[in-house]
């Protein structure tokens, strides 16, 4: 591996090349200056043409062993393979002296992340995860609204990703073995929890419902999760794959306003189009999906900042060269398994965990 503190231009190797890796990462790489898209980890045919059509420049690796053996080669690793295999990439990463993305989870719990975070430190390795949701559109606004002062002392943060799919989805996010991180805690939770601790700090107490809706599943597909912040703040955290109509993005209360937004983030959208990230307009909604700050008779709406998926990259590269801290530290990654740890025990013994 090259000298971190003067390459110019940092060589990523990705693994994985599923929703993940072809959605988000190659893209968001390939489009960040410093970095170069060097390679792709994948075994699948049809990956490796489209790889090879739409990023000539980066090799195709058929394996994550034979990556191992010429890690020499690369400054950086990207893990987005299935959940399951996230601590072992990451922990082979570090291992080879690599920085590390970890796509989200983290790991499959709290032991492995704490290992991961401890081998990263004593290696001096970088080690971050891909928290992307930190950069939608309605939560930079969110976030600036609340810094303003506009919603008052927030009381209750209610945020949902819900979709309706009436038939499962197939793939490893369904799988049920311990340790596969499957379910959607594990995914769309991942998000949930991370952007309540960021606006609000740690929880004290949590609080779940955690339920298999589809006719022989055997993880969770529909879930709420209710955190006490230390501050006071109550979160309600909704996810689900099985609601036939979807909530608000967001519904947050104060004692002088509230906030409610509807609808998604426009990036993933274009990502999974073929959208090159960045440039003008880039992570803008338009004026009909933006949210609404209110009380009583009152109500304005409010016009959302860009999204800007873009930053977790760019944070990256500059922090490669000394210039910055990571784009999100592991530390918070632990901090959302404990909530996800926490949120499985108070399901399954139904009642309030407190941490």
């Amino acid at each position: 591996m090259s000298d971190l503190s003067t390459t110019s231009d940092y060589r990523i190797a990705l693994i994985g090349y599923g929703t993940a890796g072809r959605v988000f990462h190659a893209p968001l790489i390939d489009a960040t200056p410093g970095l170069s898209l060097a390679a792709i980890v994948t075994g699948n045919a049809e990956r490796s043409q489209a790889i090879a059509s739409r990023y000539p420049q980066a090799e195709v690796i058929g394996s994550v062993d034979e990556l191992w053996t010429r890690a020499d080669a690369f400054d950086a690793v990207v893990v987005a393979s299935p959940n399951g295999s996230h601590a072992e990439h990451a922990r082979a990463a570090i291992d080879a002296g690599l920085a590390v993305v970890v796509d989200k989870p983290l790991a499959a719990d709290t032991d492995q992340a704490q290992r991961l975070i401890n081998a990263a430190a004593e290696a001096g390795v970088p080690l971050t995860v891909f928290q992307n949701r930190r950069w939608d559109a309605d939560f930079l606004t969110l976030a600036d609204l609340i810094e303003a002062g506009r919603l008052g002392d927030v009381r209750r943060f209610e945020s949902r990703f819900e979709r309706w799919r009436p038939e499962p989805k197939a793939g490893w996010k369904r799988n049920a073995e311990p340790g596969a991180a499957g379910g959607i805690l594990f995914d769309l939770g991942s998000h949930l929890i991370d952007q309540a601790l960021t606006l609000f700090g740690p929880a004290t107490t949590v609080y779940a419902e955690l339920d298999a809706r589809y006719a022989d599943s055997a993880v969770d597909d529909d879930a709420f999760v209710a955190l006490e912040h230390a501050n006071g703040v109550r979160s309600h955290l909704w996810m689900s794959s099985v609601a036939p109509d979807l909530g608000p993005r967001f519904r947050v209360l104060g004692d002088t306003a509230a906030y409610v937004k509807f609808g998604l983030d426009p990036q993933e959208a274009r990502l999974g189009e073929g959208a090159v990230p960045g440039g003008d307009g880039w992570g803008s909604e338009a004026e009909g999906a933006w949210g609404r700050l209110g009380a009583g008779d009152y109500s304005e709406m409010v016009p959302s900042r860009a999204g800007d998926y873009p930053a977790f990259y760019q944070q990256f590269a500059a922090a490669l060269a000394g210039n910055s801290p990571l784009p999100v530290a592991a530390t918070n990654a632990l901090a959302g398994l404990q909530i996800i740890e926490a949120a499985r025990l108070a399901s399954a013994e139904r009642r309030t965990v407190r941490l």
